[in-house]
């Protein structure tokens, strides 16, 4: 059974809710250790003082803002606590919002809100005049000693607290380098179109079991392998992926509009269909050879 991790109350208005916090997820990944390769020993890692090799107790080591190379300026245990944020057992609602309003870059950590004893019957009304009334709750709160922005919603009659970047957290991408396309490249509207159409053909209800981690799998599939001293072959480097040259963008459309519907009818690629995308995708290839500049 699911332990909360925190208790305190929704407070919005004279409205006051006690709830508990619960983590929604739980952490797949494999545990991996550092072992030296040539005898199997396990490898530390030790808290040194640069240029020695003296170990620093963890109570010795302080915090430190780095203002220039090797010069910085030390905080103390009792500076940093002044100014942690006061602990306070409340979540502040300060706004009601639509879901569709938040945009998914600002959500960081989910978890369940369920109520504490004696607080159902507050905590369901509150669910369900959410849940009618289709808006998130935007609210502030302390948790692990740090103050997080986060969004409250219902889902299915639970009430679930997801905490969020704040602003000044996320980079707008006018601030990044090569991620906005030099110029305006011109898109033909065929092109738009048929864009559109395979979007469409690939659109569906979104079903989060139909996607596993398939690198978990592979790595405890070969975990499995090794410690029962099969052996293991070597997988080929992955390829770096090419962008469709721009001749060849309707052509790649099309094929990849055939290939959604041949597997949406159950149906395999006739011979001839297979001759003519692998004419096409070497006529790429030889396009794209063409088009590098020469060493």
């Amino acid at each position: 059974m699911a332990r909360a991790i925190w208790s305190g109350s929704i407070s919005f208005g004279l409205l006051n809710v006690p709830v508990k916090l619960y983590s929604a997820v739980a952490r797949r990944g494999i545990s991996l250790r550092e072992i030296r390769e040539s005898d199997g020993t396990r490898i530390r890692h030790r808290r040194v003082a640069e240029g020695t090799d003296e170990e620093v107790p963890y109570e010795k080591i302080v915090k430190a803002f780095e203002l220039t190379p090797g010069r910085y300026v030390p905080l103390s245990k009792e500076e940093m606590a002044a100014l942690a944020p006061e602990k306070t057992r409340a979540i502040e609602v300060s706004d009601f919002v639509d879901l569709e309003g938040i945009d998914p870059i600002y959500f960081d950590s989910p978890y369940y809100l369920g109520p504490a004893e004696g607080a159902e019957k507050a905590y369901s009304l509150l669910a369900r005049a959410m849940a009618e009334s289709g808006k998130v709750a935007i609210a502030r709160f302390v948790f692990r000693n740090k103050e997080h922005l986060a969004a409250i919603r219902p889902t299915e009659g639970v009430l679930t607290l997801t905490t969020m970047r704040f602003a000044d957290e996320v980079v707008p991408p006018g601030e990044l380098e090569d991620v906005l396309p030099e110029g305006k490249p011109k898109v033909a509207k065929r092109e738009v179109e048929m864009a559109e159409q395979l979007i469409g053909s690939l659109t569906r209800d979104f079903d989060p079991a139909a996607y596993r981690d398939e690198y978990r799998e592979q790595l405890l599939e070969l975990i499995e392998r090794k410690a029962e001293g099969k052996d293991v072959l070597d997988a080929p480097p992955p390829e770096e992926p090419e962008a469709t040259a721009a001749p060849d963008l309707m052509t790649a459309l099309q094929e990849s509009i055939a290939a959604v519907k041949d597997k949406g009818d159950g149906k395999k690629p006739t011979a001839a269909a297979k001759r003519k995308r692998k004419k096409a995708a070497a006529k790429r290839s030889k396009s794209r050879a063409k088009a590098k500049p020469s060493k």
